[in-house]
């Protein structure tokens, strides 16, 4: 009996010590989102975002190898937010699609550190040494693929007019919602994101449907 409980015990430790490891792995991921998004990536320091956790240098490096692995890490996190919302389920039509990047937008309203690090990452990776240079030009890429993929099926059935220009359309869709999120990270209390977002793609998705007879 006493061998059964110490062993039970031991148990009881470790799942202890993973579950300390996983939540100071999630606090230096969230401490970097802010420490990227006021001094981007070049100018942030592992050892001030250590210090903001609490630790060393030395316990961060034990959960992230280097800044640049950090910096994937919290992209990652990010990503799969997304994913789960953009990609997890197909659409039923566009104007359904449309809905649920007004929701993403809604939720980022939510998350203005995510926002303002994803504003800041954006453009210092426009330089192709960035180490985060490759994850944005993939990420486009793939955002732009499934929004034309989801555009053209949209045309198949006869819900958006033959002969749109579906590649010109989801670029368009892109860069309106990225330059509203940098207006809207500069003054959050001078705009309403989500509904001017709803309002455009409301406006465009009128000009883009089929007519009906």
């Amino acid at each position: 009996m006493p061998e059964n409980t110490g062993r039970t015990n031991r148990k009881s430790a470790g799942r202890g010590s993973y579950a300390v490891g996983d939540a100071r792995r999630q606090k230096i991921l969230d401490t970097a989102v802010d420490h990227f998004g006021q001094w981007g990536f070049h100018a942030s320091s592992l050892a001030r975002i250590a210090n903001d956790c609490g630790i060393t240098q030395g316990g961060l490096l034990h959960h992230f190898r280097s800044k640049e692995d950090l910096l994937l890490s919290v992209l990652a996190q990010s990503e799969q937010h997304d994913e789960e919302r953009l990609f997890g389920v197909d659409p039923d039509s566009y104007a359904d699609y449309l809905e649920t990047l007004v929701a993403l937008v809604e939720e980022n309203t939510r998350r203005p550190g995510i926002v303002r690090m994803f504003n800041v990452l954006v453009g210092e990776s426009g330089n192709v040494g960035h180490p985060a240079h490759a994850y944005f030009k993939e990420r486009y890429a793939r955002v732009l693929r499934h929004t034309v993929g989801v555009l053209e099926e949209a045309v198949r059935r006869g819900e958006l007019r033959a002969g749109l220009d579906c590649p010109a359309v989801a670029q368009e869709h892109l860069a309106v919602m990225d330059g509203l999120q940098i207006q809207w990270a500069l003054d959050p209390s001078a705009m309403d994101m989500p509904a001017r977002v709803g309002a455009y793609f409301r406006r465009r998705y009128a000009e883009m449907a089929a007519a009906r007879d």
